[in-house]
């Protein structure tokens, strides 16, 4: 098969896509590596070939590659996500909009385009967490207790553009990661950008059967194949306070190989692999403790053949 990945500057080095990258060339398909925020794009000419079986997009929110996926999609190549679920979590106060419309257990979220109107959401709800709406990473993530530090941090947040607020959401210091990689679920429980603490190292953890559920349901509900379901265990349960495309999919057993092969059968299947994952994710999951990872109903293996 020949796939193109469109790599910004930002994962020049990084070992995702990079390790997928070889791993595909090892097995006999031919790589194609666009770096868009490098590279001075004829945009008709990029995709007018049609010579590629699938793009892949590992980018920094806010990126040229997702315009770039997303003129592929409109020229009806098969894009690794789907180029418009990928807007859907991109911007975070729409990927707020859409989740809580599909019934995920998300926090109330306040959305603004300028930091001083901030300023309005009522006093009971602090304390916030405020973010850029095109973030990554952790990147600018505040934890603000009280109105009036609310006031301290406007400054430094005029260089945002929108910026989404929401009700802090009580918990131990550490996130669960879900990875969703062929049909497969990982989880890993790392520190919480709001509580650095250089002790707590990402490990590998058991997956619950309610945390299992809500990340098949994150697919389903986004129409997302490959990515990252970032769950705080809060007071009244599981709370999704962040979801990923294209994730670092550290931890994940021979995570290289396993990308590499989903990102086959997605190819194959013409990335329609979502909705299938979406009627497998409609059938309840039994409430019981379940090993580290979960094959789904709807395991994505066709890319084994390749090997």
């Amino acid at each position: 098969m020949r796939l193109c990945f469109l790599v910004e500057e930002h994962y020049r080095h990084d070992g995702m896509p990079n390790e997928v990258i070889r791993q595909l060339t090892a097995w006999g398909h031919q790589v194609d590596v666009v770096r868009p925020g490098g590279s001075l794009l004829r945009m008709g000419e990029v995709v007018a070939s049609g010579t590629h079986d699938a793009w892949v997009l590992k980018t920094v929110s806010g990126g040229p590659g997702l315009t770039l996926l997303e003129a592929a999609a409109a020229a009806g190549m098969t894009t690794v996500n789907d180029a418009r679920s990928i807007r859907g979590v991109r911007d975070k106060a729409l990927a707020a909009a859409i989740g809580r419309t599909g019934g995920l257990p998300m926090p109330p979220t306040y959305a603004v385009a300028r930091p001083e109107l901030l300023r309005e959401i009522p006093g009971a709800e602090y304390p916030l967490v405020v973010k850029p709406a095109d973030g990554s990473s952790g990147r600018a993530v505040h934890l603000v207790s009280a109105p009036g530090e609310l006031e301290a941090l406007l400054p430094e947040l005029a260089g945002e553009h929108m910026l989404i607020a929401q009700p802090y959401v009580a918990n131990s210091g550490t996130d669960i990661k879900v990875y969703a990689v062929g049909g497969e679920l990982f989880a890993t429980e790392r520190c919480s950008p709001l509580h650095p603490d250089p002790a707590v190292r990402e490990r590998r953890v058991p997956l619950s059967a309610e945390v299992a559920a809500i990340a098949a349901q994150v697919g389903a509900v986004y129409g997302l194949d490959l990515y990252g379901v970032d769950v705080l265990l809060g007071p009244d349960g599981p709370v999704v306070v962040d979801v990923n495309d294209f994730p670092s999919f550290r931890q994940v057993p021979d995570a290289a190989a396993r990308v590499g092969r989903a990102v086959l059968g997605l190819a194959r299947a013409g990335g329609q692999a979502a909705a299938a994952a979406s009627a497998a994710a409609a059938c309840p999951v039994p409430a019981r403790a379940l090993p580290l990872s979960i094959p789904a109903q709807a395991s994505a293996r066709a890319g084994e053949a390749a090997l």
